[in-house]
C-alpha cells in the first residue's frame, strides 16, 4: 500500500492536518484552563483577603500580637489558606505559615509593592518557606485614608499543576488515538482515491505499450469519468492517426520498392543512410552499404560531393553518372527529418535513351550515307554520258545499266523504309487483317520463289515442311515477305556450293521455324545488333550483294506484329540459323 507515493502523500497530509489540529486544540484548551483556574484562585485569594480585613478590623495592627496570631491561626486550619499581615513599613506583624519565627521585611516583595499603588497586589512564585510555587494576592488596608498596613492571602499551586499535567496527558493520550485512528482512515481513504488511479494507470500502460484496441472502463460518478473518457478519446484519435500513418507509410513504402528508379538518402556529411529496393538491385548494395561513401558503394564520389554542396546550399541538382556500363541522370534535392538535414537523390536510367539517339544518329547517318551512294553512282555516270555524247554505245548501254541498277537499288531502299513507316504507324497496325495463315504452304511458296535464285549460285534449297498442316494468325503477305527475307539473305551471304534449310514443326502449342544456312556467319559483336535499320556486318560484301539493310530490321518488326519471337545463333565461317515461334491458331 505504502508503494504508492499518492498513499504515501494523502495519509502524509491527513496525519500532519489531525495533528497540527489537535495540538492547537489541546494547547488552547490547556491554556484556557490554566488561565481560568488561575483567574478564580486570584478572585478567591482577594475575596478571602477582604473578608479577613473586615472579620479581623479590630485585631488588626493592635499592640497585642498574640490574639493576632491566634486568631489568624485558626482560620488557617479551618480553611488551609495562608495569611500574612504586614504593616506599611513591609514588617511581618503575623504569617500563618510561621507564626512563631521572625520573617524579613516583606516591602520589595512584588505584591506588596503593586498593592501599595494598586488596589490589590498579585504574584506567583516558589516560596522560600514552604519550597514551592505560591499564588500571592496583596491587598491593602486604609484608615482614614492612610495605607496602614497589607493583607496578604496566599494558596499553593500544587494541585493546580497536578491537574495541569493530568490534563496535559490526558490530551497526549487523546492525541495519539486519534492519530491513531486518523491513520486507519487516511489508509482506507487513501485506498479507496488510489484503487481508480492505479487501475487507470495500468490500463493505460497496456495502451501506451501498442494496444490501442484497450479501452478504460471505470465508473465513479466524479471527475474520474471526464479523465476516462478523454483518455478513451485520445487512445481511439491516436489509433486512427496511426493506423492512416501506417496506411501512408506503407503507401509510400510501395511506391518506393516498385518505382522504376533507384533512390537514396544521403546525409549531410555524404554517408548514405537509406536505399530502395530497386537500388540495391541496381547496384548490387548489401546490408554493409549503409553509412558508407558514395566512392565504396557505386564506385563514384561524385554523388556524395554533389550532395554534401546540396546540403550546404539548399537548392537541387542534377548529375549524370556513368555506373556499371549504364548511365544515370541524378536528381538530388534537400530532404529534412526531423533535426536531420539530408538529401533525396533518385535515379532515372537514360542508357535506353542514349542508345536510342545515338541508333538515331547511326540511322540517319546510314540512310544519308545509303542514299549518297547510288545517287554519286548515277550522278557520275549520267555526267560521263553527257561528256560522251553516247559516241560509243558499248559504254553508253554499260553506264545506263549501271544508272538503272543503282535506281532500282534506291527504289528498293525507300520501299523498305516507306513499309517499317507504315507498318510502325498506329494506323498501319490495326488496318493489318489477321488470318488463320497455313504455314507448309508458305513455307513452299517461298522456296519455289528463291529456288531458281540459289540454283544460280550452285546452292541447294532444302524445304521440311510440319507433318500435319500447322495454323497462324497473321497477315499472309507479310507472313510470307518474313520467310523470303530470311531465305534470300541466306542465299547472299551463303556462298556457291552452300545449303539452305528452310524448316516448319509444333512445339506444344507453338510453331517453330528455322531458317539456317552454313555460310560466312555473324561475329559476336555484330549479332546483337543485326537487325538495327541499315546495320550491316560487312558493309562492302552486302552492298556488292545488293543488301540495304533493312530486311532484317522488318523482319524482326513483323514477327512481333504477329505475336512471334525471334532469335539467332550463328559461327563465323559455319553458318547462321534464325528460329521463329509463333503461337498456333486454328483453321477457322
Amino acid at each position: 500500500m505504502f508503494h504508492s507515493k499518492i498513499t504515501r502523500r494523502l495519509v502524509t497530509s491527513f496525519l500532519l492536518i489531525v495533528l497540527v489540529s489537535l495540538s492547537l486544540l489541546g494547547i488552547l484548551l490547556l491554556n484556557y484552563f490554566r488561565d481560568y483556574t488561575m483567574q478564580q484562585e486570584k478572585n478567591a485569594l482577594i475575596l478571602n483577603a477582604k473578608i479577613i480585613e473586615t472579620s479581623l478590623e479590630d485585631q488588626l495592627y493592635s499592640r497585642d500580637v498574640s490574639g493576632l496570631h491566634t486568631t489568624l491561626q485558626e482560620l488557617h486550619e479551618k480553611t488551609d489558606l495562608r495569611v500574612t499581615v504586614i504593616d506599611a513599613d513591609g514588617a511581618v506583624l503575623s504569617d500563618t505559615a510561621d507564626p512563631n519565627q521572625a520573617m524579613n521585611n516583606h516591602l520589595d516583595r512584588e505584591e506588596v509593592q503593586q498593592a501599595m499603588t494598586e488596589p490589590y497586589g498579585f504574584a506567583i512564585r516558589q516560596s522560600e518557606t514552604l519550597k514551592e510555587n505560591l499564588m500571592y494576592v496583596a491587598v491593602p488596608v486604609y484608615r482614614g485614608g492612610q495605607l496602614i498596613g497589607i493583607i496578604r492571602t496566599s494558596s499553593s499551586l500544587v494541585s493546580m499543576e497536578q491537574s495541569y499535567h493530568t490534563g496535559l496527558r490526558v490530551i497526549l493520550s487523546a492525541l495519539f488515538f486519534a492519530l491513531l485512528a486518523a491513520l486507519i482512515i487516511a489508509i482506507w481513504l487513501a485506498h479507496r482515491q488510489v484503487q481508480p488511479i492505479r487501475c487507470l494507470s495500468l490500463d493505460a500502460m497496456e495502451i501506451a505499450s501498442g494496444n490501442l484496441h484497450k479501452r478504460l472502463q471505470w465508473q465513479s460518478g466524479d471527475e474520474f469519468d471526464t479523465l476516462v473518457q478523454t483518455i478513451n478519446q485520445l487512445t481511439r484519435n491516436l489509433s486512427a492517426k496511426i493506423q492512416e500513418s501506417q496506411a501512408e507509410a506503407e503507401k509510400m513504402s510501395l511506391i518506393l520498392n516498385h518505382t522504376d528508379n533507384a533512390i537514396m538518402l544521403i546525409d549531410e556529411r555524404g554517408l548514405i543512410v537509406d536505399t530502395n529496393r530497386q537500388a540495391e538491385e541496381d547496384f548490387q548494395l548489401q546490408g554493409n552499404a549503409l553509412h558508407r561513401h558514395s566512392i565504396h558503394v557505386i564506385g563514384s564520389a561524385e554523388l556524395s560531393e554533389t550532395a554534401q554542396e546540396v546540403c550546404r546550399q539548399g537548392k537541387a541538382q542534377t548529375i549524370t553518372l556513368t555506373i556499371r556500363s549504364k548511365t544515370y541522370q541524378v536528381f538530388l534535392a534537400p530532404f529534412y527529418d526531423g533535426p536531420d538535414e539530408l538529401v533525396l537523390a533518385v535515379f532515372h536510367d537514360i542508357s535506353l535513351l542514349r542508345e536510342i539517339h545515338q541508333r538515331q544518329s547511326e540511322f540517319v547517318s546510314n540512310a544519308a550515307h545509303e542514299l549518297a551512294t547510288p545517287l554519286t553512282s548515277i550522278s557520275g555516270f549520267a555526267e560521263t554520258l553527257l561528256d560522251d555524247d553516247f559516241k560509243d554505245p558499248e559504254a553508253s548501254r554499260h553506264f545506263i545499266g549501271i544508272i538503272y541498277r543503282e535506281a532500282q537499288r534506291m527504289n528498293s531502299l525507300m520501299k523498305g523504309l516507306l513499309e517499317l513507316a507504315r507498318l510502325d504507324s498506329t494506323h498501319g497496325k490495326t488496318k493489318i487483317k489477321r488470318i488463320p495463315v497455313e504455314v507448309n504452304t508458305i513455307l513452299h511458296q517461298t522456296a519455289e520463289q528463291l529456288q531458281a535464285k540459289a540454283k544460280s549460285k550452285g546452292q541447294t534449297l532444302i524445304e521440311e515442311p510440319a507433318p500435319i498442316p500447322l495454323y497462324v494468325l497473321a497477315a499472309p503477305e507479310l507472313f510470307g515477305q518474313i520467310l523470303y527475307n530470311l531465305t534470300e539473305n541466306a542465299i547472299k551471304y551463303t556462298p556457291e556450293g552452300g545449303t539452305i534449310h528452310l524448316k516448319s514443326r509444333q512445339v506444344a502449342d507453338h510453331l517453330e521455324l528455322t531458317v539456317a544456312d552454313n555460310g560466312i556467319g555473324i561475329g559476336p559483336a555484330d549479332l546483337p545488333r543485326i537487325f538495327d535499320r541499315f546495320y550491316r556486318v560487312d558493309k562492302a560484301r552486302a552492298r556488292k550483294s545488293g543488301g540495304n539493310g533493312i530486311g532484317l530490321s522488318l523482319v524482326k518488326f513483323l514477327v512481333e506484329l504477329f505475336g512471334g519471337t525471334i532469335d539467332v545463333k550463328s559461327q563465323i565461317g559455319q553458318g547462321t540459323t534464325f528460329t521463329l515461334t509463333f503461337p498456333l491458331t486454328t483453321k477457322s
